[in-house]
C-alpha cells in the first residue's frame, strides 16, 4: 500500500458516503410527502396514485443502496483483493499472444462485473417492477435478453479493445490520440447503427399506423425541419408498462420511436408536443454538444491513462502485481468512476439546461398545455415521485423536477 491506496480508498468511501447520505435524504423527502399530493398535481393524481409513486421510490433507493455497497466491494476485490491479478493468471498459461491475453483480461472484467449486476436486475425486474404492476417480461425472455446483451457486449468490445491494446503497443507514446480516434469511430458507428440493426435484436418496430396521428406528426417534423428515417413503434410492453419516446441515429439514419405504451395513454396533441420536445433537443443541437463533451473528455481520460501507465506507484497502489497495458486500462476503468463522482451534478446541471431548452422549443412549436397535460400523465403512469430532495435531484436528476418543469412550462402558456 502507498499513498494513492489511502487516496484511493478515501475517494472510494466518501463517495459512497455521499451517495448514501443523498439516498437518506432522498427517503426522507419522499415519505415526509407521502401522505399530501403537491397542490399543482392535486386536480390530476389521486393520493393512492402518489402513493404508489413514493412506495416505488423507496423500493428502488432500497435496492440503489444494494447496489452501490455491492459495486464498492466489487471493485475492491478486483484491486486490492488481487481479482485482476488472478485474471491475468488464467489467461497466462494460455498459447495466445500477449496482446489477445490482455483483450482475455478486459473481457473477463467486463463479463464478471456485468454478471455480478444480474442478480440486482433481476430483483428489479421480478419484485420491484413486478410488485408495482410495471413487468411484462418471462424469466425466459428476461434470461435471453441478458445473454444476447452479453454476446453482443463482447463482440462488439473485443475489436474495439484489441485494437486500443494494438496501439498501446505499437504507436509510442502518442498512441492515446490515435486511441482516441478509433474511439470516436466506434461511438459513431455505434449511434449510426443502433436504430436500424441493433435495437430490432431486442424489440419489434412497427411503422406508425395511425394515419391521422401520422399526418399530425409530419406536419410537425415539417415545421421544425427534421427529416428522418420514419416513425416507429417499438413493442415496449413485451417487457415493461413504463412509456417513453426517443429518437436516435444521426445523417439519413434517424428514426423516431414511440413505446406502444406511451401511444395508448397519451392523446394526440399530448404525443405531438412529447415529440416536440424530443425534437427540441436535436433543434438545440443537445446531441452535438454532449458528444462533443464527451470527446473531450475521453480524449483527456485517455492522456490522463497515458501518463498513470507509467508510474509504478499507479499499479503497486491498486494491488496489481504486474505492470503491462491490458492492466493499466483495467485498472483505470475500474477506478476511474471513484474520482468522478463528485462531478456529477455538473453534468447533471447540463442536462436539465437541455430540458428546459427542449420544453421551450416544444411550447413554442407545438402546445405546452398538451406537454405539462402529457408529462403529468408520464409520471403518474411510470410512478414517479413528484417530491424528491431537492439536494439528489440536483445532484442525480437529468431531468428537472417534476414540479420544477411544470412550474416553468405554465409561465409558456398562452
Amino acid at each position: 500500500m502507498n499513498t494513492f491506496t489511502w487516496l484511493f480508498l478515501l475517494m472510494l468511501f466518501s463517495g459512497l458516503l455521499l451517495e448514501f447520505w443523498l439516498l437518506w435524504r432522498q427517503a426522507r423527502s419522499v415519505r415526509e410527502h407521502r401522505n399530501q399530493v403537491p397542490v399543482d398535481f392535486a386536480q390530476r393524481i389521486s393520493l393512492q396514485q402518489h402513493q404508489k409513486a413514493a412506495n416505488y421510490t423507496l423500493a428502488n433507493i432500497r435496492l440503489e443502496g444494494v447496489g452501490l455497497l455491492s459495486g464498492v466491494i466489487l471493485v475492491l476485490l478486483l484491486t486490492l483483493g488481487g481479482g485482476l491479478n488472478w485474471l491475468a493468471g488464467l489467461w497466462r498459461p494460455l498459447a495466445v499472444a500477449p496482446l489477445w491475453q490482455g483483450v482475455g483480461l478486459l473481457l473477463s472484467v467486463l463479463a464478471l462485473t456485468t454478471l455480478a449486476d444480474l442478480p440486482l436486475s433481476a430483483w428489479r425486474t421480478f419484485v420491484v417492477e413486478e410488485r408495482f404492476g410495471f413487468n411484462r417480461t418471462t424469466p425466459r425472455r428476461f434470461l435471453i435478453d441478458q445473454l444476447m446483451q452479453l454476446v453482443l457486449m463482447l463482440a462488439i468490445t473485443t475489436p474495439l479493445v484489441a485494437a486500443i491494446l494494438w496501439l498501446m503497443e505499437t504507436a509510442g507514446n502518442s498512441w492515446w490520440l490515435w486511441a482516441w480516434l478509433v474511439w470516436m469511430s466506434f461511438t459513431l458507428f455505434f449511434a449510426w447503427a443502433y436504430p436500424s440493426v441493433i435495437a430490432p435484436l431486442f424489440n419489434k418496430f412497427s411503422p406508425l399506423q395511425d394515419l391521422s396521428l401520422k399526418e399530425r406528426l409530419e406536419d410537425l417534423l415539417l415545421r421544425c425541419g427534421f427529416h428522418s428515417n420514419g416513425m416507429f413503434v417499438m413493442d415496449g410492453s413485451k417487457r415493461s408498462s413504463h412509456g417513453n419516446a426517443y429518437f436516435s441515429g444521426f445523417g439519413k439514419n434517424k428514426r423516431i420511436v414511440f413505446f406502444d405504451t406511451l401511444l395508448h395513454n397519451l392523446e394526440a396533441d399530448e404525443i405531438e408536443a412529447v415529440l416536440a420536445h424530443e425534437l427540441g433537443h436535436f433543434k438545440r443541437r443537445h446531441i452535438l454538444k454532449t458528444m462533443a463533451s464527451m470527446a473531450v473528455i475521453s480524449l483527456l481520460g485517455l492522456a490522463l491513462l497515458n501518463w498513470l501507465m507509467h508510474q509504478d506507484w499507479f499499479f503497486e497502489g491498486l494491488g496489481a502485481s504486474r505492470h503491462d497495458h491490458a492492466m493499466a486500462l483495467a485498472l483505470f476503468l475500474l477506478v476511474i468512476p471513484t474520482f468522478t463522482t463528485f462531478f456529477t451534478p455538473l453534468f447533471s446541471a447540463l442536462s436539465r439546461k437541455h430540458e428546459f431548452e427542449a420544453d421551450d422549443y416544444a411550447a413554442q412549436q407545438s402546445s405546452a398545455a398538451a406537454l405539462i397535460s402529457g408529462l403529468v400523465k408520464m409520471y403518474r403512469d411510470n410512478a414517479a415521485t413528484l417530491t424528491p430532495d431537492p439536494l439528489y435531484s440536483a445532484f442525480h436528476h437529468s431531468h428537472p423536477p417534476a414540479a420544477v418543469r411544470i412550474s416553468h412550462l405554465s409561465t409558456k402558456l398562452k
